[in-house]
C-alpha cells in the first residue's frame, strides 16, 4: 500500500504517519525528517535547507526529490510506504506518479488533514524540542516533568525558529497556496480523502482506520 499524507504544519500528519507505519508495517518517509537530519549533520544540503526552513519557506524541489526517490528504493519499502511532506506541488506529483508507474505500482490513497488556523498556531507555538536527543514536547499537551528540561537526557529544550507564531502563520499561508493544485490533482483521480484533524490523535486515527477498512472491503467485493 502506498499512502500520501497532506496537511499544513501542525495538522498532526507526522503523528498519524507513525501510527499508520506501525499499523500497516510499512515505512514512514518524511521529507521533514530527512531534511532535518541533514541540517543536524551540517551537510551542504542541510545548510541550504536551513536557510529556507528558518524563514518558514518551502525548500526547493531540487533539494528533496532525489532523496525521496532514493529512500523509496530501499528494501523496507518494497511492500509500500507512507509519504509525509511529498509531493508538495503539481510537478512533484506528476514525477511521483511516473516513478511509481515505472515500477508497476500505484498510489492507493491521499489523505488530507484539514485543520483550523487557531489550532495550528496553538499546536506549533507550544512545541519545544530537546537540543540533544530531539524529543518533542508541548507546553500544554505534553510538558516535560521539569521546566524546559528533557525527561530522557536532561538537556535543555528550545523553540525551533519555524515554530514561532509569526513563522507558523507564514508557513501556513505558503502551504495553502501551493497545496491546492496537488489536492485537486488527487481529487480528480478519486484518491483524495479529507479528514478533520482538529481532534485528538486517537480520534483522527480511528477515522483513518475506518476509511482503510471501507476501502479494503470495497476492494474485496470487486
Amino acid at each position: 500500500m502506498i499512502l500520501i499524507l497532506f496537511g499544513p504544519p501542525g495538522a498532526g500528519k507526522g503523528t498519524q504517519a507513525k501510527l499508520l507505519s506501525d499499523y500497516l508495517k510499512i515505512p514512514h518517509i518524511s521529507t521533514g525528517d530527512i531534511l532535518r537530519q541533514h541540517v543536524k549533520d551540517g551537510s551542504l544540503l542541510g545548510k541550504k535547507a536551513k536557510a529556507y526552513m528558518d524563514k518558514g519557506e518551502l525548500v526547493p524541489d531540487a533539494l528533496v526529490t532525489d532523496m525521496i526517490f532514493e529512500r523509496m528504493q530501499r528494501p523496507d519499502a518494497n511492500k509500500g510506504f507512507i509519504l509525509d511532506g511529498y509531493p508538495r506541488n503539481l510537478s512533484q506529483a506528476e514525477a511521483l506518479d511516473k516513478n511509481i508507474k515505472d515500477k508497476n505500482s500505484r498510489i492507493d490513497l491521499a489523505l488530507y488533514f484539514q485543520t483550523s488556523k487557531d489550532i495550528i498556531v496553538k499546536r506549533l507555538s507550544g512545541r519545544r524540542v530537546c537540543r540533544k536527543c530531539g524529543r518533542n514536547y508541548h507546553l500544554v499537551n505534553m510538558p516535560p516533568k521539569k521546566d524546559m528540561i528533557c525527561d530522557d537526557c536532561g538537556a535543555e529544550l528550545y523553540q525551533r525558529e519555524d515554530d514561532k507564531e509569526e513563522t507558523v502563520i507564514n508557513r501556513l499561508n505558503v502551504y495553502l497556496k501551493q497545496s491546492t493544485p496537488v489536492l485537486d490533482y488527487y481529487k480528480k483521480q478519486n484518491k483524495l480523502q479529507t479528514i478533520n484533524s482538529d481532534f485528538a490523535a486517537e480520534v483522527v486515527f480511528k477515522v483513518i482506520e475506518d476509511i482503510l477498512g471501507a476501502r479494503k472491503s470495497a476492494g474485496s467485493k470487486k
